[in-house]
Parts: C-alpha cells; structure tokens; sequence
C-alpha cells in the first residue's frame, strides 16, 4: 500500500475539522489513528467522515449542517467504531442517503424469532468486524446486542460469520473494506489475514 496516497488535501482536512465538534471524551491514541485512517481513504472518494459520538452510534447522511455523510461511533469506543464501520461496508449507495441506512432497528429484548433476524442480517457486517478487528490487532467478540433477554450470539450465527469471512478471503472483498484492510494492516502491523486466525476453537 505504499504507493497509494490516502492522505487528504489540506483545505479537506481543514473542512472537516471545522464541521466536527471534538469529542467531550478524549481518544485514545489507536482510536484517533482509527478516525484518522477511515477519512483519509473515504471523505473524499465517498463524502464519508468517522466520528466519536457521546451516545448511541447512528449514521447521518449530509445535511445542512454537514456535508459530509457521518458514521458515529459509541463513547469513544474502537470495536463500536468498526462495528459502525462494518454496516457501512454492506449498506450501498442509496441507503447512505438515509439515516441509519433507512433499517428499523428492534430494541433490546427481542424474543428469540426477532434475534434469529438479527442474526440474519448481521453476518456480513460482524465478519467485516472480525477481519477489521484483525488487520488492527485487536480481539473480536461476537454482538448478540439483546442483553435483557439473556439470548447470546448462537453457535450457528457463529459458524456462519465463519463461513462469510472464509468466503471473503477465497473470492476477495469488495472495494471499500479490501481498501481499509490494507490499510489497518499497513498502520498496525498485522499479518495477512488466513482462515486459521478465524476459528471458534
């Protein structure tokens, strides 16, 4: 990746940077070379921005008040960052117009029906987590996100975000996280990622 210049312009950086409140929690070194890493690649090609937020992660398309489309992260927090990452690597052009990317979302405490849907659409946004997670040497754990219902992440859920990501290292990611892989591992230091670093043993 040494030849690819993510950098952004000067008067780009400068944009961004009057648009965006700093966070009220400061960032912790990895978490800001994270931000730094995701707007560099996406702000220009794709108008994206990564952002600490205070509370719940939610993702702004442009508006009056920004032009930039926002992913907000949780708190600070590096796995809620790739997390929201993630779901912007499956969501596609006309949901970055909406906020959220236009899903419903179902609160905690869903029954075991409305779980076993969750688990559905969230296969390829957690295996995008774990190779993320991966390239920026730090250790993945699946999201159930139902804590008040005491239903954790399935062992089935769980092979089949197994299955996604061997499926992504024998056919090849798409674009934007085959880019920002290449990235975190250049900055990181992680190794090529191998269907042995993604196991459930």
């Amino acid at each position: 990746m040494s030849a690819m210049n993510t950098s952004l312009p000067n008067t780009t950086q400068q944009s961004v940077f009057q648009q965006l409140h700093a966070p009220s929690i400061p960032l912790d070194d990895d978490v800001q070379r994270l931000v730094d890493i995701f707007n560099r690649c996406f702000s220009v090609s794709h108008n994206t921005i990564l952002v600490s937020g205070d509370d719940e992660p939610v993702y702004l398309p442009a508006d009056n008040e920004c032009k930039y489309h926002r992913i907000i992260f949780a708190h600070g927090f590096f796995s809620s960052a790739l997390h929201e990452i993630s779901h912007w690597c499956v969501a596609g052009p006309q949901r970055w117009l909406l906020e959220d990317f236009g899903y419903w979302y179902k609160p905690d405490g869903r029954s075991a029906a409305e779980q076993a849907e969750f688990e559905r659409v969230e296969v390829k946004p957690q295996a995008f987590e774990w190779l993320f997670s991966h390239a920026s040497g730090r250790k993945f754990h699946f999201s159930a996100d139902n804590l008040a219902s005491d239903i954790g992440a399935s062992e089935s859920f769980k092979q089949n975000v197994v299955l996604q990501i061997r499926q992504f290292l024998e056919q090849g990611l798409p674009s934007r996280p085959a880019l920002l892989m290449a990235v975190l591992r250049e900055e990181f230091g992680s190794e090529l990622p191998h269907t042995d670093h993604f196991s459930l043993a």
